[in-house]
Protein backbone atom coordinates (compact mmCIF):
# COMPACT_ATOMS: atom_id res chain seq x y z
CA UNK A 1 0.00 0.00 0.00
CA UNK A 2 1.30 3.26 -0.66
CA UNK A 3 2.19 5.87 1.67
CA UNK A 4 0.60 8.66 -0.59
CA UNK A 5 -1.75 8.93 -3.85
CA UNK A 6 -3.04 11.66 -5.33
CA UNK A 7 -4.95 11.20 -8.95
CA UNK A 8 -6.13 14.04 -10.72
CA UNK A 9 -5.87 16.87 -7.46
CA UNK A 10 -7.00 20.27 -8.84
CA UNK A 11 -7.31 23.26 -6.03
CA UNK A 12 -8.23 26.92 -6.13
CA UNK A 13 -7.55 29.29 -4.28
CA UNK A 14 -10.06 32.13 -4.53
CA UNK A 15 -11.78 31.07 -7.76
CA UNK A 16 -8.23 31.30 -9.39
CA UNK A 17 -7.04 27.57 -10.05
CA UNK A 18 -3.70 26.45 -8.90
CA UNK A 19 -2.83 22.71 -9.43
CA UNK A 20 -4.49 21.60 -12.62
CA UNK A 21 -4.32 18.01 -12.09
CA UNK A 22 -1.41 16.40 -9.88
CA UNK A 23 -0.84 12.62 -10.01
CA UNK A 24 1.84 11.65 -7.34
CA UNK A 25 2.29 8.36 -5.62
CA UNK A 26 5.08 7.98 -2.85
CA UNK A 27 5.83 4.93 -1.77
CA UNK A 28 7.90 3.64 2.47
CA UNK A 29 11.08 5.20 2.69
CA UNK A 30 11.08 7.35 -0.54
CA UNK A 31 12.54 10.64 -0.67
CA UNK A 32 10.36 12.69 -3.52
CA UNK A 33 12.24 15.86 -4.98
CA UNK A 34 9.28 18.61 -5.81
CA UNK A 35 11.34 21.16 -8.16
CA UNK A 36 9.57 24.40 -10.16
CA UNK A 37 9.31 27.45 -10.83
CA UNK A 38 7.75 30.14 -8.03
CA UNK A 39 4.19 30.79 -8.14
CA UNK A 40 3.65 27.58 -9.80
CA UNK A 41 1.86 25.14 -7.16
CA UNK A 42 4.54 23.38 -4.98
CA UNK A 43 3.61 25.09 -1.48
CA UNK A 44 -0.10 24.80 -2.62
CA UNK A 45 0.19 21.24 -2.95
CA UNK A 46 2.10 20.36 0.40
CA UNK A 47 -0.54 23.23 2.08
CA UNK A 48 -3.94 20.94 0.26
CA UNK A 49 -1.96 17.73 1.87
CA UNK A 50 -1.42 18.93 5.06
CA UNK A 51 -5.24 20.44 5.00
CA UNK A 52 -4.63 24.69 4.74
CA UNK A 53 -8.45 26.00 4.72
CA UNK A 54 -7.40 28.25 2.05
CA UNK A 55 -7.11 25.63 -0.15
CA UNK A 56 -10.33 24.40 -1.94
CA UNK A 57 -10.29 21.06 -3.57
CA UNK A 58 -12.22 20.95 -6.57
CA UNK A 59 -11.58 17.22 -7.91
CA UNK A 60 -8.98 14.64 -7.43
CA UNK A 61 -8.33 12.62 -4.43
CA UNK A 62 -5.41 12.07 -1.73
CA UNK A 63 -5.35 8.79 -0.09
CA UNK A 64 -3.05 8.74 3.00
CA UNK A 65 -2.16 4.74 4.14
CA UNK A 66 -5.51 3.97 2.32
CA UNK A 67 -7.59 6.51 4.33
CA UNK A 68 -9.33 9.58 2.17
CA UNK A 69 -6.88 12.60 3.52
CA UNK A 70 -9.76 15.01 2.36
CA UNK A 71 -12.40 14.01 4.80
CA UNK A 72 -9.54 14.63 7.69
CA UNK A 73 -8.89 17.66 9.61
CA UNK A 74 -5.52 19.45 10.00
CA UNK A 75 -4.83 17.84 13.36
CA UNK A 76 -6.62 14.11 11.90
CA UNK A 77 -3.83 14.29 9.48
CA UNK A 78 -0.95 15.37 12.02
CA UNK A 79 -2.33 12.82 14.78
CA UNK A 80 -2.64 9.92 11.31
CA UNK A 81 1.15 10.76 10.58
CA UNK A 82 1.68 13.83 8.03
CA UNK A 83 4.03 16.31 9.36
CA UNK A 84 4.76 19.64 7.10
CA UNK A 85 7.83 21.88 7.93
CA UNK A 86 7.23 25.30 6.81
CA UNK A 87 8.82 27.71 4.99
CA UNK A 88 8.11 30.20 7.44
CA UNK A 89 7.25 28.30 10.81
CA UNK A 90 4.91 31.09 13.40
CA UNK A 91 5.74 32.73 16.42
CA UNK A 92 3.66 31.54 19.51
CA UNK A 93 4.19 33.92 22.21
CA UNK A 94 3.31 32.38 26.13
CA UNK A 95 3.92 28.91 24.85
CA UNK A 96 7.20 27.51 25.30
CA UNK A 97 8.83 25.33 22.91
CA UNK A 98 9.03 22.33 25.32
CA UNK A 99 5.18 22.16 26.49
CA UNK A 100 4.43 22.76 23.07
CA UNK A 101 6.23 19.87 21.65
CA UNK A 102 5.37 17.65 24.58
CA UNK A 103 1.43 18.28 23.85
CA UNK A 104 1.99 17.65 20.27
CA UNK A 105 3.71 13.92 20.89
CA UNK A 106 0.78 13.35 23.56
CA UNK A 107 -1.96 13.92 21.16
CA UNK A 108 -0.04 10.79 19.19
CA UNK A 109 0.22 8.49 22.23
CA UNK A 110 -2.07 6.50 23.76
CA UNK A 111 0.52 6.83 26.93
CA UNK A 112 1.63 10.28 27.33
CA UNK A 113 5.51 10.48 27.51
CA UNK A 114 7.18 10.69 30.44
CA UNK A 115 8.81 13.69 31.47
CA UNK A 116 12.46 11.96 31.68
CA UNK A 117 12.15 10.34 28.54
CA UNK A 118 10.63 13.65 26.40
CA UNK A 119 13.25 15.93 27.56
CA UNK A 120 15.84 13.14 27.17
CA UNK A 121 15.11 12.54 23.25
CA UNK A 122 14.48 16.81 23.11
CA UNK A 123 17.99 17.05 24.41
CA UNK A 124 19.68 14.51 22.39
CA UNK A 125 18.08 16.31 19.27
CA UNK A 126 19.04 19.82 20.34
CA UNK A 127 22.73 19.05 20.22
CA UNK A 128 22.35 16.85 17.16
CA UNK A 129 20.72 20.02 15.32
CA UNK A 130 23.35 22.20 17.27
CA UNK A 131 20.61 24.38 18.88
CA UNK A 132 20.77 26.62 21.65
CA UNK A 133 20.43 24.72 25.30
CA UNK A 134 17.85 26.88 26.33
CA UNK A 135 16.12 26.26 23.56
CA UNK A 136 13.38 24.22 25.23
CA UNK A 137 12.22 27.11 27.50
CA UNK A 138 11.66 29.86 24.95
CA UNK A 139 8.49 30.87 23.60
CA UNK A 140 8.01 28.86 20.15
CA UNK A 141 10.16 30.44 17.54
CA UNK A 142 9.94 33.67 19.25
CA UNK A 143 13.30 35.74 18.50
CA UNK A 144 14.48 32.52 16.94
CA UNK A 145 16.89 33.32 13.96
CA UNK A 146 15.69 32.31 10.77
CA UNK A 147 18.20 29.32 10.74
CA UNK A 148 16.87 28.31 14.49
CA UNK A 149 13.94 28.24 13.40
CA UNK A 150 14.44 25.80 9.95
CA UNK A 151 16.60 23.46 12.78
CA UNK A 152 13.04 24.07 14.90
CA UNK A 153 11.17 22.42 12.33
CA UNK A 154 13.57 19.29 12.19
CA UNK A 155 13.46 18.94 15.45
CA UNK A 156 9.80 18.78 15.78
CA UNK A 157 9.84 15.88 13.16
CA UNK A 158 12.43 14.13 14.09
CA UNK A 159 10.21 13.99 17.86
CA UNK A 160 6.88 13.48 16.38
CA UNK A 161 8.03 10.70 14.41
CA UNK A 162 5.89 11.24 11.46
CA UNK A 163 5.10 8.34 8.57
CA UNK A 164 4.92 10.98 5.72
CA UNK A 165 7.57 14.44 5.99
CA UNK A 166 7.06 17.28 4.02
CA UNK A 167 9.62 20.02 3.79
CA UNK A 168 9.05 23.47 2.73
CA UNK A 169 12.30 25.03 1.54
CA UNK A 170 13.08 24.06 4.66
CA UNK A 171 17.39 24.99 3.71
CA UNK A 172 16.52 28.46 2.84
CA UNK A 173 18.10 30.77 5.20
CA UNK A 174 20.51 27.89 6.34
CA UNK A 175 24.45 28.74 6.10
CA UNK A 176 26.43 25.62 4.62
CA UNK A 177 27.36 24.25 7.73
CA UNK A 178 23.76 23.99 9.03
CA UNK A 179 22.57 22.96 5.54
CA UNK A 180 24.63 19.80 6.30
CA UNK A 181 23.36 19.38 10.45
CA UNK A 182 20.19 19.41 8.77
CA UNK A 183 20.67 17.13 6.16
CA UNK A 184 22.47 14.63 8.71
CA UNK A 185 19.89 14.82 11.11
CA UNK A 186 17.08 13.66 8.42
CA UNK A 187 19.35 11.22 7.36
CA UNK A 188 19.36 10.04 10.75
CA UNK A 189 15.46 9.93 11.06
CA UNK A 190 15.36 8.01 7.86
CA UNK A 191 17.96 5.17 9.27
CA UNK A 192 15.71 4.80 12.30
CA UNK A 193 12.35 5.07 10.96
CA UNK A 194 10.41 4.25 7.73
CA UNK A 195 9.41 7.88 7.01
CA UNK A 196 9.21 8.67 3.30
CA UNK A 197 9.86 12.69 2.37
CA UNK A 198 8.01 15.56 -0.06
CA UNK A 199 10.70 17.61 -0.13
CA UNK A 200 10.97 21.21 -2.17
CA UNK A 201 14.12 23.18 -2.57
CA UNK A 202 15.52 25.18 -5.19
CA UNK A 203 18.99 24.27 -4.14
CA UNK A 204 20.67 20.80 -5.85
CA UNK A 205 23.43 21.04 -2.83
CA UNK A 206 20.74 20.28 -0.55
CA UNK A 207 18.95 17.56 -2.65
CA UNK A 208 22.74 16.46 -3.10
CA UNK A 209 22.75 15.74 0.64
CA UNK A 210 19.42 14.42 1.10
CA UNK A 211 19.25 11.81 -1.85
CA UNK A 212 16.01 11.82 -3.43
CA UNK A 213 14.44 8.62 -5.12
CA UNK A 214 12.32 10.19 -7.04
CA UNK A 215 12.01 13.97 -8.86
CA UNK A 216 9.41 15.81 -10.35
CA UNK A 217 8.60 18.98 -11.57
CA UNK A 218 5.97 21.29 -11.42
CA UNK A 219 4.70 23.78 -13.72
CA UNK A 220 1.78 25.60 -14.24
CA UNK A 221 -0.11 23.10 -11.81
CA UNK A 222 0.93 19.95 -13.23
CA UNK A 223 3.60 17.68 -13.13
CA UNK A 224 5.37 17.42 -16.57
CA UNK A 225 8.69 15.60 -15.91
CA UNK A 226 9.51 12.69 -13.84
CA UNK A 227 13.09 10.78 -12.83
CA UNK A 228 15.63 10.64 -10.28
CA UNK A 229 18.48 12.64 -9.36
CA UNK A 230 19.98 13.14 -12.68
CA UNK A 231 16.78 15.45 -13.20
CA UNK A 232 17.95 17.65 -10.10
CA UNK A 233 21.06 17.67 -11.78
CA UNK A 234 19.95 18.81 -15.23
CA UNK A 235 17.32 21.68 -13.78
CA UNK A 236 20.49 23.05 -11.95
CA UNK A 237 22.36 22.98 -14.99
CA UNK A 238 19.29 24.12 -17.86
CA UNK A 239 16.85 25.53 -15.71
CA UNK A 240 13.68 25.22 -16.69
CA UNK A 241 13.39 26.93 -20.24
CA UNK A 242 13.60 23.45 -22.02
CA UNK A 243 10.44 22.56 -20.34
CA UNK A 244 9.13 25.96 -21.32
CA UNK A 245 9.81 24.96 -24.81
CA UNK A 246 9.31 21.24 -24.93
CA UNK A 247 5.67 21.56 -23.55
CA UNK A 248 5.23 24.98 -25.30
CA UNK A 249 3.85 26.83 -22.37
CA UNK A 250 4.37 30.15 -22.27
CA UNK A 251 6.40 31.58 -19.17
CA UNK A 252 4.25 33.56 -16.56
CA UNK A 253 5.82 35.91 -14.39
CA UNK A 254 6.79 35.33 -11.31
CA UNK A 255 4.89 35.84 -8.20
CA UNK A 256 5.41 36.92 -4.96
CA UNK A 257 5.35 34.11 -2.71
CA UNK A 258 2.76 33.94 -0.27
CA UNK A 259 3.52 33.14 3.43
CA UNK A 260 1.61 30.14 4.31
CA UNK A 261 0.67 29.46 7.88
CA UNK A 262 -1.68 26.43 9.19
CA UNK A 263 -0.39 28.17 13.20
CA UNK A 264 0.90 24.89 13.51
CA UNK A 265 1.44 21.58 11.66
CA UNK A 266 1.72 19.11 15.16
CA UNK A 267 -1.34 17.84 16.59
CA UNK A 268 -3.43 19.93 19.05
CA UNK A 269 -3.76 18.27 21.83
CA UNK A 270 -6.91 16.39 22.88
CA UNK A 271 -9.59 17.14 24.48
Amino acid sequence: MAVLEIKDLHVSVEDKEILKGINLTIEENEVHALMGPNGNGKSTLLATIMGHPKYTVTSGSIIYKGQDLLSMSVDERSRAGVFLGMQYPQEIPGVSNSDFLKAAINARREKPISLFEFFKEMEATTKQLQMKPDLAHRFLNEGFSGGEKKRNEILQMKLLKPTLGMLDEIDSGLDVDALKIVADTIADIRKTTTMSLLVVSHYERFYQLVQPTHAHVLVDGVILEEGGIELVTKIDEQGYDWIYEKYQIEKAKEEKKAVVSLGTCAAAPRK
